[in-house]
Protein backbone atom coordinates (compact mmCIF):
# COMPACT_ATOMS: atom_id res chain seq x y z
CA UNK A 1 0.00 0.00 0.00
CA UNK A 2 2.46 2.37 1.04
CA UNK A 3 4.48 1.64 -2.51
CA UNK A 4 1.26 2.47 -4.32
CA UNK A 5 0.95 5.92 -2.15
CA UNK A 6 4.99 6.92 -3.40
CA UNK A 7 4.25 5.34 -6.98
CA UNK A 8 0.79 7.81 -7.13
CA UNK A 9 3.12 10.45 -5.91
CA UNK A 10 6.37 10.45 -7.90
CA UNK A 11 3.42 10.44 -10.40
CA UNK A 12 2.08 13.26 -9.34
CA UNK A 13 5.52 15.37 -9.02
CA UNK A 14 6.26 14.32 -12.36
CA UNK A 15 3.15 15.36 -13.82
CA UNK A 16 3.34 18.58 -11.92
CA UNK A 17 6.92 19.03 -13.30
CA UNK A 18 6.27 18.64 -17.00
CA UNK A 19 2.85 21.06 -16.60
CA UNK A 20 5.68 24.22 -14.30
CA UNK A 21 8.58 23.21 -17.96
CA UNK A 22 7.25 25.47 -20.58
CA UNK A 23 6.10 28.90 -17.89
CA UNK A 24 9.65 28.39 -16.79
CA UNK A 25 10.93 29.14 -20.21
CA UNK A 26 10.26 33.00 -21.63
CA UNK A 27 8.25 32.95 -24.67
CA UNK A 28 9.36 34.16 -28.14
CA UNK A 29 7.68 37.05 -28.61
CA UNK A 30 6.01 37.52 -32.34
CA UNK A 31 7.62 40.69 -34.43
CA UNK A 32 6.21 42.34 -37.56
CA UNK A 33 9.12 42.79 -40.34
CA UNK A 34 7.83 45.17 -42.84
CA UNK A 35 10.15 47.21 -45.47
CA UNK A 36 9.23 49.64 -48.41
CA UNK A 37 11.71 47.69 -50.61
CA UNK A 38 8.79 45.12 -50.90
CA UNK A 39 5.64 45.36 -52.16
CA UNK A 40 2.91 46.76 -49.30
CA UNK A 41 0.46 44.05 -48.46
CA UNK A 42 -2.67 43.68 -50.53
CA UNK A 43 -4.70 42.23 -47.94
CA UNK A 44 -4.73 41.94 -43.94
CA UNK A 45 -1.42 40.26 -43.22
CA UNK A 46 2.42 41.16 -42.48
CA UNK A 47 5.43 40.44 -45.30
CA UNK A 48 6.97 38.73 -42.73
CA UNK A 49 6.49 37.60 -38.52
CA UNK A 50 9.67 36.65 -36.61
CA UNK A 51 8.89 34.14 -34.12
CA UNK A 52 12.59 33.70 -31.96
CA UNK A 53 14.78 32.26 -35.04
CA UNK A 54 12.08 31.53 -37.54
CA UNK A 55 11.37 33.94 -40.15
CA UNK A 56 8.14 33.30 -41.83
CA UNK A 57 7.78 35.10 -45.11
CA UNK A 58 4.45 35.93 -46.47
CA UNK A 59 3.79 35.13 -50.00
CA UNK A 60 4.84 37.64 -52.28
CA UNK A 61 3.91 37.91 -56.03
CA UNK A 62 5.56 40.26 -58.73
CA UNK A 63 4.84 43.72 -57.81
CA UNK A 64 6.85 46.67 -58.34
CA UNK A 65 7.66 47.89 -54.95
CA UNK A 66 7.57 51.22 -55.68
CA UNK A 67 4.46 51.59 -58.55
CA UNK A 68 2.40 48.38 -56.74
CA UNK A 69 2.01 47.24 -60.56
CA UNK A 70 2.88 44.27 -61.31
CA UNK A 71 6.17 43.93 -63.96
CA UNK A 72 6.23 43.66 -67.35
CA UNK A 73 7.27 40.19 -69.00
CA UNK A 74 7.03 36.53 -68.60
CA UNK A 75 7.76 33.74 -66.06
CA UNK A 76 11.38 35.05 -66.13
CA UNK A 77 10.57 38.73 -65.65
CA UNK A 78 8.26 38.01 -62.74
CA UNK A 79 9.77 35.08 -61.01
CA UNK A 80 13.39 37.62 -60.87
CA UNK A 81 10.57 40.14 -59.29
CA UNK A 82 9.35 37.72 -56.85
CA UNK A 83 12.67 36.90 -55.61
CA UNK A 84 14.00 40.22 -55.24
CA UNK A 85 10.62 41.25 -53.75
CA UNK A 86 11.55 38.31 -50.75
CA UNK A 87 15.24 39.04 -50.51
CA UNK A 88 14.22 42.84 -49.22
CA UNK A 89 11.86 41.19 -47.01
CA UNK A 90 14.64 38.98 -45.42
CA UNK A 91 16.94 41.35 -45.65
CA UNK A 92 15.26 43.58 -43.45
CA UNK A 93 15.19 40.95 -41.08
CA UNK A 94 19.10 40.49 -41.10
CA UNK A 95 18.31 37.29 -43.22
CA UNK A 96 19.49 36.02 -46.56
CA UNK A 97 18.64 33.41 -49.04
CA UNK A 98 21.56 31.20 -47.19
CA UNK A 99 18.86 30.93 -44.23
CA UNK A 100 16.05 29.77 -46.00
CA UNK A 101 15.07 26.73 -44.74
CA UNK A 102 11.63 26.09 -47.04
CA UNK A 103 9.80 27.63 -49.94
CA UNK A 104 6.42 27.39 -51.58
CA UNK A 105 5.99 28.20 -55.14
CA UNK A 106 2.44 28.86 -56.76
CA UNK A 107 2.49 28.50 -60.24
CA UNK A 108 -0.50 29.43 -62.02
CA UNK A 109 0.48 27.61 -65.24
CA UNK A 110 3.16 24.22 -64.63
CA UNK A 111 4.46 24.32 -67.51
CA UNK A 112 6.36 27.34 -66.84
CA UNK A 113 8.17 25.13 -63.80
CA UNK A 114 11.45 25.23 -66.59
CA UNK A 115 11.91 28.49 -66.78
CA UNK A 116 11.20 29.26 -62.91
CA UNK A 117 13.39 26.73 -61.69
CA UNK A 118 16.15 28.39 -63.31
CA UNK A 119 15.97 31.54 -62.22
CA UNK A 120 15.19 30.65 -58.66
CA UNK A 121 18.37 27.86 -58.67
CA UNK A 122 20.31 31.56 -59.32
CA UNK A 123 18.85 33.38 -56.52
CA UNK A 124 19.36 30.04 -53.89
CA UNK A 125 22.69 28.81 -54.22
CA UNK A 126 24.19 25.72 -54.06
CA UNK A 127 22.28 24.33 -51.10
CA UNK A 128 18.83 24.95 -51.82
CA UNK A 129 15.71 24.51 -49.44
CA UNK A 130 12.92 22.19 -48.99
CA UNK A 131 10.48 22.99 -51.58
CA UNK A 132 7.17 22.23 -52.99
CA UNK A 133 5.58 23.64 -56.44
CA UNK A 134 2.20 23.60 -57.01
CA UNK A 135 -0.30 24.90 -59.75
CA UNK A 136 -2.71 26.69 -58.88
CA UNK A 137 -6.07 27.79 -60.68
CA UNK A 138 -5.22 31.78 -59.89
CA UNK A 139 -3.31 33.62 -58.17
CA UNK A 140 -3.62 37.07 -56.30
CA UNK A 141 -3.70 40.12 -59.33
CA UNK A 142 -3.47 37.33 -62.41
CA UNK A 143 0.15 36.99 -61.00
CA UNK A 144 2.15 34.19 -62.74
CA UNK A 145 3.56 33.06 -59.57
CA UNK A 146 3.56 33.29 -55.84
CA UNK A 147 6.24 32.55 -53.70
CA UNK A 148 6.56 32.54 -49.86
CA UNK A 149 9.77 30.94 -47.43
CA UNK A 150 10.60 30.43 -44.22
CA UNK A 151 14.11 31.37 -42.59
CA UNK A 152 16.19 30.50 -39.62
CA UNK A 153 18.73 31.90 -38.07
CA UNK A 154 21.12 29.06 -36.76
CA UNK A 155 23.53 30.02 -33.58
CA UNK A 156 26.57 29.63 -35.51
Amino acid sequence: MIRIFFVIVGLLLLAWGCAEAPASRPAAKKEVISTDKAPAAIGPYSQAIRHGDFLYLAGQIPLDPQSGKMVEGGIEAQTHQVLKNLQAVLEAAGYGFEDVVQTQVFLKDLNDYGAMNAIYADYLGDQPPARAVVEVSRIPRDAMLEMMMVAIKSGD
